[in-house]
């Protein structure tokens, strides 16, 4: 259904038309989600940041998560989900993501802090749902930051988790919701884990206008 991340930002910006120059501030979710965002804060014109979310994956199987955490400290855990994992071992999964949050937020953000969220339209772009556990993390933290209204977009999701996500967000974009939804990835025509460098690279590009 995309080519790529950017084509699928591309395509998602226009859904979101009512909000150009009006304002409003994209906060994209690294990594998947940096290009992305990169597209629909161009396409409004709006000023664009990260905020860091990571999932609790799972020891026995990382690529499922049993929740998320995001870098305020504001937590989701999947109704039941923790009763597979012992209190002891998920503090340690949950500080471990804090580090890797702390050490995100450093390399790609340069420690910048979020920007004030206070009263703003704040707009969340990933590059897909799956379980939206970071998304639901996501949220929360806008919320007790203060935000005046959240927008969650992205190219592509299940339509279960799209449910989930509608109840907890004001507003909510997805571009494409296929009828048998397996992973994000399925939509893309090229889809590959993004790096680091990357991400500091497009951002660089974001800051130059090009």
């Amino acid at each position: 259904m995309f080519d790529d991340r950017s084509d699928a930002g591309k395509r998602l910006a226009t859904l979101l038309s009512d909000y150009r120059g009006k304002n409003v501030i994209v906060l994209a979710i690294p990594r998947g989600g940096v290009e992305v965002g990169i597209e629909v804060a161009r396409y409004l014109n709006a000023e664009l940041s990260l905020l860091v979310t990571r999932k609790l994956p799972f020891p026995y199987n990382p690529e499922a998560g049993f929740g998320a955490v995001a870098e305020d400290g504001s937590t989701f855990i999947f109704p039941g989900a923790e009763r597979s994992v012992p209190p002891k071992q998920r503090e340690q999964i949950v500080r471990k993501q804090r580090e890797e949050i702390a050490r995100r937020v450093e390399v790609l953000r340069g420690r910048d802090p979020l920007p004030d969220l206070t009263d703003r339209t704040v707009i969340l772009v990933d590059d897909g749902l799956a379980m939206g556990s970071t998304m639901r993390a996501s949220i929360e933290l806008c919320r007790k930051a203060g935000a005046g209204k959240v927008v969650v977009a992205v190219p592509v999701s299940g339509a279960r988790t799209a449910r989930a996500i509608d109840e907890l967000a004001d507003e909510l974009y997805v571009a494409e919701v296929p009828p048998y939804f397996r992973a994000v990835a399925q939509v893309y025509g090229n889809w590959y884990d993004v790096s680091d460098g990357e991400v500091l690279e497009l951002l660089k590009q974001w800051r130059d206008g090009s």
